[in-house]
């Protein structure tokens, strides 16, 4: 029999993660619950309360900043790709 692993998203684990720090019931209770462990309730809970001094050190969530917009690095780097390919490009219908 194979087993695999559910995938769990984020907001699942907020929600749970949430519940457990309000404290109005046992972690055991909501691991039942939600049918996930109890110490993954812990964990993500230790997490979400050690990360939540990032989100308002900037006013700004900087994980979402890196999601959003790409490198100015990578920016360039496809730029020249690009540019590379047009003269190549240019060069092909030039002689066709």
């Amino acid at each position: 029999m194979v087993h695999t692993r559910r995938q769990l998203d984020g907001k699942f684990k907020s929600k749970i993660t949430l519940e457990a720090i309000r404290g109005l019931r046992l972690i055991s209770e909501i691991a039942k619950q939600f049918k996930v462990h109890p110490n993954q309730v812990t964990t993500w809970k230790k997490q979400l309360l050690d990360g939540a001094e990032e989100i308002f050190e900037n006013g700004t969530s900087s994980s979402k900043k890196t999601r959003d917009e790409p490198e100015p690095g990578e920016l360039f780097e496809q730029i020249g790709r690009l540019k590379v390919e047009l003269d190549w490009l240019k060069k092909v219908a030039e002689n066709s």
